[in-house]
């Protein structure tokens, strides 16, 4: 796992914990009704998107694309995964990636097929990806979401454990490889695709690396839920060599700027129509509370101004200014 994941992972425990709390006292207990609609919402967006992956992708299995499938549970069974996803391929107009997701208990992996076809002739480079999902499942990501949710748009601290989430995933990717250099190929088609990726000079880019410390890299990688490309090949490529990698330092008036910047890199599709749901609704409750809040501080005020002067004798009982105005 990467250095940084089981700290973030604690840091946005607590955060999650205070901030769920704060909305059940703060709202008496009305919070769950608003998270009960939050998981009936939920449960329609996620259905959507797993209904769009079983209605449009081909299901990987024994009978159909063996290979895929004899693939993907090698690196279950390497990676110590027991329940096997259920798999699929999609056609996403040339995209290159891949993605695991959760409903219900159930995982699902999404293989897009420009990304099989782009290391048809390397297999084992493949595996970096598939191991790099199953990555997500095998640490739990998917399942700690909905509980980590009010932590995730804080800034700096969000996109952190969103990035550290990746480094994990890249690091059971590499587990995932016969090969540790195919990890590093895997990563290179990401960069250049999959017909150029075979000619590419890796430690030209990884050099690249070296750029990543100005003002606006460093700015938008710390907003940002991804590090840079360069900065993942640049730690497969240590890791493979057999040791830990120390990156670039980022621009500290950088820092200093993310930090008043909420993580919007949610998520896509379903998960970022729930994320973004879910902040409506905390915002929802919070705010009537707290200008319930600046009601009641005012009123108060006033009477401890009005009983101040009644104790001092500049206003007397019955005066029109010795009586509490209206709300």
């Amino acid at each position: 796992m990467y250095r940084n994941q089981e700290r973030l992972f604690r840091l946005m425990l607590v955060w999650s914990v205070l901030i769920w709390g704060a909305l059940l006292v703060m709202t008496f207990g009305l919070a769950l009704v608003y998270l009960l609609f939050g998981f009936l919402f939920y449960c329609v967006a996620q259905s959507a998107l797993i209904s769009y992956i079983k209605g449009n992708g081909v299901r990987i299995t024994e009978e159909q694309f063996p290979d895929l499938k004899q693939q993907i549970s090698a690196c279950c069974r390497k990676l110590g995964l027991e329940e096997e996803p259920q798999a699929y391929l999609m056609q996403m107009g040339g995209m290159l990636n891949a993605f695991a997701t959760r409903f219900l208990g159930r995982h699902f992996l999404v293989l897009y097929s420009d990304v099989v076809d782009g290391l048809a002739d390397n297999p084992d480079a493949l595996n970096f990806y598939i191991g790099h999902e199953i990555g997500h499942i095998k640490r739990r990501h998917l399942s700690w979401s909905t509980v980590l949710l009010p932590a995730t748009v804080l800034p700096l601290i969000g996109p952190a454990y969103s990035r550290a989430r990746e480094y994990t995933c890249d690091r059971h990717g590499l587990a995932a490889c016969d090969n540790p250099r195919n990890a590093e190929h895997g990563l290179a088609v990401l960069a250049a695709g999959g017909k150029r990726a075979r000619t590419m000079n890796n430690q030209a880019y990884v050099d690249q690396a070296r750029h990543t410390e100005g003002f606006w890299m460093s700015f938008h990688e710390l907003v940002g839920d991804y590090p840079w490309l360069v900065k993942r090949m640049a730690a497969v490529r240590a890791l493979a060599a057999g040791h830990e990698l120390r990156q670039p330092s980022r621009n500290k008036l950088a820092a200093a700027l993310a930090l008043f910047v909420p993580r919007i890199g949610i998520g896509s599709g379903a998960a970022a129509v729930v994320s973004i749901f879910m902040v409506a609704v905390m915002a929802a409750v919070l705010i009537p509370a707290y200008k319930q809040y600046q009601v009641r501080a005012r009123e108060a005020a006033e009477m401890q101004a009005m009983v101040g002067a009644l104790q001092q004798g500049t206003v007397t009982p019955g005066d029109p200014a010795s009586t509490p105005s209206g709300h």
